[in-house]
């Protein structure tokens, strides 16, 4: 592993010291000082797609982001857009199947990475919200985990707080991670909605490498929901494996049965091309994945790519029974979805309903 004092990290006698308290935590690490250089442009001196991605998993970088509250904006699929804030750069975890890998900032430097400048940050979600002047979402999870790296930073502590005191500024966060011991003794308001990304264990076995297991999850989840956080679940990619139907279907009764879920967001896969192609160099051209891919042209307008429309209908509709059967009135929504999709399954009142917003 190797540590990168980039820009930014030493700028403050505050950031310093958080600096220094994550080396300290990593004491075999390689320490190197690149003070002149941003965080997206820590060059790991690989050209290969495969080698570049797996050296930026073990690489953290540390350094400032002066842009880290972002709109989103989507075009040729459902998303409603929404605001997104970095306080994180990428994650630890090794799911085969990332969308992130195939970004452009990820596919140059594909380190992860703590920002040391969360003060600013939450001072530019302030200015935003005000601006807007209304109760508004702003999402940790794009562009990250929104908890793999709390156990380090800490970052919650503040994050969580802030929210809660904030008039306007909601906190939408999604995450992996099964730790939320920084999160479980603090006043949030109801103003943190947390929201855990869950597939059956199969799933995450075979396709979500170094990722807790599903039963972690839902403890976790179990927990936060104890303290009184709204809780949510995007069960997203969904992967039709073998024998599917009885997977998914025992996955969602368990779920459902253990969790009081205020929403459900269900997604399938929507990968750009060079996140499938590193996908590929993981599993090989043979996997589950590409082989539904490849049977048909499956590039949308968007850009992204999808299992065929007939497939994913086929599975939404069955979860969408699952989850009925269990639960009539948990809110349920479709992650990047084509608006067809939604005309197809009678949810056109969802549109715009799903996990980045309230």
């Amino acid at each position: 592993m190797r540590i990168v004092l980039a820009k930014g990290s030493n700028s403050t006698a505050a950031r310093r010291r958080l600096a220094e308290s994550i080396c300290t935590a990593y004491p075999q690490a390689e320490v190197i000082e690149a003070f002149d250089t941003p965080h997206n442009r820590v060059n790991l001196g690989q050209s290969d797609p495969l080698r570049l991605h797996e050296d930026g998993k073990r690489t953290l970088v540390l350094a400032e982001h002066n842009s880290a509250v972002r709109h989103s904006t989507e075009e040729g699929n459902s998303c409603p857009n929404y605001w997104h804030f970095s306080p994180y750069g990428f994650c630890p975890y090794g799911c085969s199947y990332c969308y992130l890998a195939g970004t452009q900032g990820v596919r140059f430097s594909p380190t992860v990475k703590v920002f040391l400048n969360l003060p600013e940050i939450l001072a530019e979600v302030d200015c935003v919200a005000r601006r807007l002047g209304e109760p508004t979402a702003f999402y940790l999870g794009k562009l990250q985990d929104g908890l793999a790296l709390d156990p380090l930073a800490g970052y919650s502590r503040q994050i969580i707080p802030f929210f809660a005191d904030h008039p306007t500024a909601r906190l939408t966060l999604l995450t992996k991670s099964a730790d939320v011991s920084n999160l479980v003794d603090l006043d949030h308001r109801g103003h943190a909605i947390l929201s855990w990304t869950v597939n059956p264990r199969a799933v995450i076995e075979t396709f979500e490498k170094n990722t807790p297991s599903l039963e972690d999850r839902i403890v976790a989840m179990e927990t936060a929901a104890r303290a009184g956080y709204p809780i949510r679940a995007v069960i997203m990619p969904i992967i039709p494996i073998a024998d599917w139907e009885a997977i998914y279907r025992e996955f969602l009764v368990d779920l459902l049965s253990r969790v009081r879920l205020r929403r459900i967001t269900l997604g399938s896969i929507c990968s750009y091309p060079q996140a499938m192609r590193l996908t590929e160099q993981k599993l090989g051209r043979d996997n589950r994945i590409s082989a539904l891919l490849n049977r048909h042209q499956c590039q949308m307008s968007d850009g992204r790519t999808r299992f065929p429309q007939r497939l994913r209908e086929k599975v939404y509709r069955q979860l969408l029974q699952t989850i009925r059967e269990r639960d009539t009135e948990v809110e349920i929504g479709l992650c990047l979805e084509e608006p067809s999709m939604f005309d197809l399954l009678d949810m056109s009142d969802s549109v715009g309903r799903c996990n980045c917003v309230l």
